[in-house]
């Protein structure tokens, strides 16, 4: 990848657009890791460096829920284990999967994941009324963590709207608060998935960090639209 200006403008830019998306829903993803790959990045690499920025990011956004209040704290184990177990699979199936097949993978997991992000966002939406769960008190919301943490670890694009269908939908939580538990559980499984690409020397650590410049300079705005607009 040559980092010229324009390659650093594009991806801080995009980082940033990131930064708030990933912060108030989900789907950042879907814009930085096409960049990296755009700006030549192979598949491989792209996967493993947008992790920089997404757990760059994700400690922002936790600390900044943490502050104004809404991250639930008694709730962040319960989510934790059914999403760190399924990390782990996941982005050791694609540190471990060749290019030729990775590529057109997360090429069609994006595209899929924002066509559902946009057809259907009311999968998000809590039951009016309804007092919150744990996943012990609701099976299929575990496993909806479950399967959020193998697809965060393998390809993260769009795992905020799993998170979130498996919080609100699932466990009942209002936006704000199921956005606190999304932002800490990708931060969990993001820390797992990172060191297992860092360990299989997938990651390109510069551009990794400029989009992290972004994305973090978007999650504080993000949080206080999230944090103090929705309730």
């Amino acid at each position: 990848m040559e980092l010229n200006l324009t390659a650093i403008a594009l991806l801080a830019g995009t980082g940033f657009l990131a930064g708030g998306i990933n912060t108030i829903a989900g789907g950042g993803s879907n814009l930085t890791l096409p960049m990296l790959m755009m700006l030549g990045l192979p598949a491989d690499l792209a996967n493993g460096t947008n992790r920089v920025a997404v757990l760059m990011q994700c400690v922002v956004g936790v600390a900044g829920y943490d502050k104004h209040n809404t991250l639930d704290r008694p709730a962040i184990a319960p989510v934790l284990v059914p999403t760190l177990l399924g990390g782990v699979p996941g982005a050791l199936g694609a540190a471990l999967m060749p290019n030729l097949y990775l590529k057109p993978v997360l090429l069609v997991t994006i595209l899929s994941m924002s066509v559902l992000i946009l057809l259907r966002p009311e999968v998000i939406a809590p039951p009016a009324g309804t007092p919150t769960q744990s996943p012990e008190d609701n099976p299929k919301a575990w496993w909806a963590l479950f399967a959020a943490g193998i697809y965060g670890g393998f390809v993260q694009a769009g795992v905020g709207f799993i998170l979130l269908a498996a919080l609100a939908g699932g466990l009942r939580y209002d936006l704000v608060r199921a956005n606190a538990l999304k932002m800490t559980c990708a931060l969990a499984f993001t820390v797992v998935a990172l060191a297992i690409f860092i360990a299989f020397d997938q990651v390109s650590w510069v551009p990794g960090l400029i989009v992290a410049a972004g994305t973090m300079a978007g999650g504080p705005p993000a949080v206080k639209f999230g944090g103090e607009g929705y309730l």
